[in-house]
């Protein structure tokens, strides 16, 4: 039917209007835009149709349209991480075309709700701006009672019942705690609070459910970050029980290695030893200047065979996890401490690889044999450094020649491997807070980076891959640990944001990890280095776990396992069981129902991981609030780490801390955030406080509970680049900030400045 008017929209006119519309749109909507009337209904419909058929537009819920491959007005969502500059980024669960998903920006949670984690699963409410991005705003998270929540705070008693104050640094609103419902918990309790259910009609009200000690208890800040992220603490009785009754493997069909002078090289806080390590001269006259390396690691699979209570706890927990005064075991401590320990003097059952290396450090062939062994001796990285260079005390002085020296020889082989595939080597300081002995954090200090570290990591990693050729190479499914390529939008910001300072990324160029070393090699010294690295960090990809290989981008392999950790990763253990599996090596192989489900242990265990490394960022931020709470008033040096619509995140030279510069807190002026730049720009008088830029800060703020640390710029006009009537956002690029001197809120937080992957720890 012909439009009943001379002005009736055309097709052009309807399509532009779905397109710049932030949500999708019905018949209703473009009647009313159009001030369209009953006659025109009918031709609109007509209209409309053909503008599906062409595929100018999508048909969604409610008969509602919208532009090609958008996002519905509600939808559940699935919160992937941080962007760089801190933003909580989602992805929507049901996603049919071929192409990425559009990206989508969550809102910060309402005052008084936990924020957003990775993993988390939520029904959001979407709008979309000009340039595709969308923003999420939470009606309700998922797997959940709506309703109900648990948050982790501090007790504090009144007249009558009391308040729970949360010690989560983004939920601001405290709950008010009946008498009959604390739980026995005493004023200055730290405890675990459940939410009332039901429709909220007044202040948040909730249940004491778990009292974890005093909050001024140095164990508060691990307690809070433990049991803030989930992470399961107290092992079932049947699981415990199980340990418990585990015996001495014997000999059996076993090889024996007893006579193999095997060290563990570990931290000296170490209690738990799965990787032992020896080297010779390799005796064959075909492979002159070679090595033969055993690597040989606890046999957990003997002691937690699948399906058991053990193993059922152990695929729960997914890992163990790291504080600086305790550590939350995968396995209990009868075998973690026990009998999967390889303590030395002490027979220990393993799982070993042969490796056979040329003198350029390439792998010629290898073979796993289940084992017998003793531990010669119980080194420390430091100890074995010290040897090397000379002074050997009483326990490595014997074993210089036989053990100390052939394991460098072979060290020096693979580290020239490694060079010539060439790695991506960032150069990132790593912090580890120094306790006392009641726990009090009295510095915090910068992580040592020895020969010794580096040559347990390339055994290590020689072992890994032996693993996963085995089992890729015959055929059987194995769950690969894979780092994709950075992609091509992560490529361009990082292009983006080095030309400036002088670096050249080629466009177009396809990506080698090579290519980024050479790039850092190139900042090494000069100021912009630290922030060079990060940069080049949060362009990666995350490393993750999957059946699929897809090779290890950062470490420039085609085939690459987790194999040399089972009694702290659940993933080592599920490659432990499908060797045993393929080389009949006995009891403890994989089951059919667990080499069909890798896809979902691949997943779980990947959660668990970043569930594990976000726990231990969080307790670390509370233990370097504690350091500073005394420092209050003081300026100290740092950099900008992060720059996000509601401000600067600032990173302090001496001990790493991260906090927050609120945008209200910035000279007056409009302050837009310029994404691709990495900077907030004043639209007035030109001030661009730029990633990466040099400050001078004020401590205004360091709660120990939290962890929050809040800054003010001390000489803004030092910490910012002055760029006068030159600088002009780039279209699109974000909102606006006003300092409260001209009567505007910044935004509320949404996430952290300084993305920091937990990437490839001891492999």
């Amino acid at each position: 039917m012909p439009p009943s008017r001379p002005d009736f929209p055309s097709k052009q006119d309807i399509v532009e209007f779905i397109r710049e519309s932030t949500t999708p749109v019905g018949k209703r909507e473009i009647a009313r835009a159009f001030q369209l009337k009953g006659a025109d209904r009918v031709p609109l419909k007509q209209m409309l149709k053909e503008i599906e058929h062409e595929g100018l537009v999508e048909r969604g819920r409610g008969r509602k349209v919208a532009p090609p491959k958008s996002l519905p007005e509600v939808a559940v969502l699935v919160v992937t991480g941080l962007d760089p500059d801190g933003e909580t980024l989602a992805r929507p669960v049901k996603w049919e075309h071929d192409t990425p998903p559009p990206p989508i920006v969550m809102a910060p949670e309402r005052r008084g709700h936990p924020a957003l984690t990775e993993g988390d699963r939520v029904l959001a409410r979407l709008r979309r701006d000009a340039d595709g991005v969308y923003e999420g705003r939470t009606i309700r998270r998922l797997g959940e009672a709506p309703g109900s929540t648990r948050i982790v705070g501090v007790y504090r008693r009144g007249p009558v019942g009391g308040v729970v104050e949360p010690a989560e640094k983004r939920a601001k609103e405290s709950y008010r705690i009946a008498e009959s419902d604390r739980g026995g918990a005493a004023d200055g309790d730290l405890v675990v609070v459940e939410a009332a259910r039901g429709p909220r009609t007044g202040p948040h009200r909730g249940m004491v459910v778990e009292r974890l000690g005093a909050a001024d208890d140095p164990e508060a800040i691990s307690l809070i970050a433990i049991h803030g992220a989930g992470i399961p603490t107290d092992f079932p009785r049947p699981a415990i029980e199980q340990a418990e009754a585990a015996v001495e493997a014997p000999l059996g069909d076993r090889t024996d290695l007893r006579a193999v002078p095997l060290v563990t090289i570990d931290g000296p806080d170490a209690r738990d030893f799965d990787d032992a390590v020896w080297a010779e001269p390799d005796t064959d006259p075909d492979n002159p200047g070679g090595w033969h390396l055993i690597v040989a690691i606890a046999d957990v699979a003997h002691y937690v065979p699948g399906g058991s209570p053990l193993d059922r706890e152990a695929f729960r927990r997914g890992n163990s996890c790291y504080f600086p005064d305790r550590v939350v075991p995968m396995l209990p401590e009868a075998l973690s401490n026990g009998l999967c320990s390889l303590r030395p003097g002490e027979p220990r059952a393993c799982l070993a690889a042969h490796l056979w290396i040329g003198r350029d450090g390439h792998l010629r062939r290898h073979r796993f044999v289940r084992g017998l062994m003793r531990s010669a001796a119980r080194l420390t990285y430091e100890q074995v450094q010290t040897a090397r260079n000379g002074r050997p005390d009483d326990t490595t002085g014997p074993l210089m020649d036989t053990v100390i020296e052939p394991l460098y020889g072979a060290f020096a082989a693979l580290a020239a491997a490694r060079a010539e595939r060439g790695t991506l080597e960032l150069d990132l300081p790593e912090r580890k807070v120094v306790l006392d002995d009641q726990g009090r954090v009295t510095g915090i200090a910068v992580r040592q980076r020895l020969d010794s570290h580096r040559l347990i990591e390339e055994f290590m990693i020689a072992a890994n891959v032996a693993a996963a050729q085995t089992l890729g190479g015959r055929g059987h499914p194995c769950l690969y640990r894979v780092h994709d390529a950075p992609d091509r939008a992560k490529l361009e910001m990082l292009r983006e944001f080095l030309a400036p300072l002088g670096y050249r990324l080629a466009k177009g160029q396809v990506p080698r990890p090579r290519v980024f070393t050479q790039l850092l090699k190139q900042a090494e010294g000069r100021p912009e280095a630290e922030t060079v690295n990060q940069m080049v960090l949060r362009s990666q990809a995350q490393a993750v776990y999957s059946p699929e290989n897809i090779g290890h981008f950062g470490l420039a392999l085609a085939q690459y396992a987790h194999f040399t950790s089972p009694i702290r990763r659940y993933a080592d253990l599920t490659v432990h069981r499908a060797l045993i599996r393929l080389l009949r090596l006995g009891a403890g192989a994989a089951h059919d129902d667990e080499l069909a489900r890798l896809d979902g242990i691949a997943e779980h265990v990947s959660f668990t991981e970043r569930r594990a490394a976000e726990a231990e960022r969080d307790a670390m931020d509370r233990y370097v609030a504690g350091f500073l709470a005394d420092q209050v008033g003081a300026v100290l040096e740092g950099r900008i780490s992060g720059v996000t619509r509601f401000g600067l995140f600032v990173s302090l030279r001496e001990t790493g801390a991260d906090g927050l510069v609120p945008i209200s807190t910035l000279p007056d002026d409009y302050y837009q955030h310029d994404e691709r730049r990495h900077a907030l720009i004043g639209r007035s008088w030109g001030r661009v406080f730029r990633l990466g830029s040099p400050v001078r800060v004020r401590l205004m703020e360091a709660d120990r509970l939290s962890g929050s640390t809040v800054f003010n710029v001390v000489d803004a006009d030092e910490g910012a680049d002055w760029m006068g009537e030159s600088v002009t956002p780039e279209p699109g690029a974000g909102t606006l900030g006003r300092s409260p001197i001209s009567g505007r809120k910044a935004a509320a937080p949404g996430g952290r400045g300084r993305r920091r992957q937990a990437g490839e720890r001891r492999p």
